[in-house]
């Protein structure tokens, strides 16, 4: 049975391609073809003449199915802002309809694992009258939260979580994602949102430089998940 997850997050920077990258290469160390899609990105850099992002890239290279950059991240946009603005800015014009064409081609593909990533939180605007979350919505997948745990979190998380299940979508899990520096009181608002969001914990993360480390605990996600 084809796997298939949509990866947002608490807010911009909570870590939703480490934690990509990360459940992307779990997924290959245990057999199944599995890619991931980043189907809009802002911010990005000309790599031998071609536009490009960091996150895309790298989510481009933890996959075991080989796609072009264009499948993976279709609306790339060079300024690091919000992407309706970046793409303003240039002359475009994103839709909901456009990357769920993008995402669904892509689908047709072989594979047993497939995340597609947002772009920043749950209600990023696209346009003027759409939000990422009508893709997400459109696409039906299960949602993954990547909480960023610092001070604000718990309004944060628990305000996305609501958001999604408004949305008619399912909540396969969350993610706890520390980054380099432990929160004041981490344990006590870990618990804090064990209570009080009705989805499981599927692990916690932390940024390390141990791959052996960090490679268990995305095995560990990777079990949950399947």
């Amino acid at each position: 049975m084809k796997k298939r997850f949509f990866i947002t997050g608490t807010d911009t920077d909570a870590g939703k391609t480490y934690f990509s990258t990360g459940v992307l290469k779990a997924a290959v160390r245990h057999g199944d073809r599995a890619f991931g899609l980043k189907p809009i990105a802002a911010g990005a850099e000309y790599i031998d003449g071609k536009l490009c992002n960091d996150d895309a890239l790298a989510i481009q290279a933890s996959g075991s199915i080989a796609l072009a950059y264009e499948q993976i991240n279709p609306v790339v946009l060079e300024e690091a802002i919000a992407p309706h603005i970046a793409a303003a800015h240039e002359g475009k014009l994103i839709t909901s309809s456009r990357l769920e064409g993008y995402i669904k081609g892509s689908a047709l593909l072989p594979h047993d694992f497939m995340i597609v990533e947002g772009a920043g939180g749950w209600r990023v605007p696209l346009n003027d009258r759409e939000l990422l979350s009508d893709l997400a919505k459109s696409l039906g997948y299960p949602v993954i939260l990547v909480v960023n745990m610092k001070l604000g979190c718990l309004n944060h998380a628990l305000l996305t979580i609501e958001s999604v299940i408004r949305d008619g979508l399912k909540v396969a899990g969350w993610v706890a994602n520390q980054g380099k520096d432990t929160m004041a009181c981490y344990e006590e608002n870990l618990a804090t949102l064990k209570h009080m969001i009705q989805a499981p914990l599927l692990g916690e993360l932390s940024w390390m430089p141990d791959d052996n480390v960090a490679s268990s605990e995305f095995d560990t996600i990777y079990h949950a998940l399947s």
